[in-house]
């Protein structure tokens, strides 16, 4: 089982969950956090740390977000490590909760 991010980053990226990591699993998109499954270990602090929720045990994603399974591990390929935590988006606030934000995903 891996950890993994999911719609609820989108437009908000809070990095606290970056601080946390001991093994640096996170990547950063422009708008969008990764995990990369072969790097997660499963030690479970990153989950806690994520202020709006976005961090779910890869067996807990909800059906309607399975996708994010394969779509973290896609983007953490392409994507560069990110070891620091870091302000989140400006607007991260207003974007908290909004539903259906996967069209808003920047690559």
């Amino acid at each position: 089982m891996t950890y993994v991010v999911t719609e609820n980053c989108i437009r908000c990226k809070y990095t606290d969950c970056v601080d946390v990591c001991p093994v640096d699993c996170f990547h950063e998109g422009p708008n969008f956090l990764a995990i990369d499954p072969e790097e997660c270990i499963d030690c479970s602090l990153c989950e806690p740390e994520c202020p709006v929720g976005a961090i779910v045990a890869g067996d807990d994603v909800p059906n309607a977000q399975r996708h994010f399974l394969e779509l973290n591990a896609e983007l953490a390929k392409v994507w560069p490590v990110l070891s620091q935590k870091k302000a989140p988006l400006p607007d991260a606030q207003e974007w908290d909760g909004v539903p259906d934000k996967l069209g808003y995903l920047e690559r």
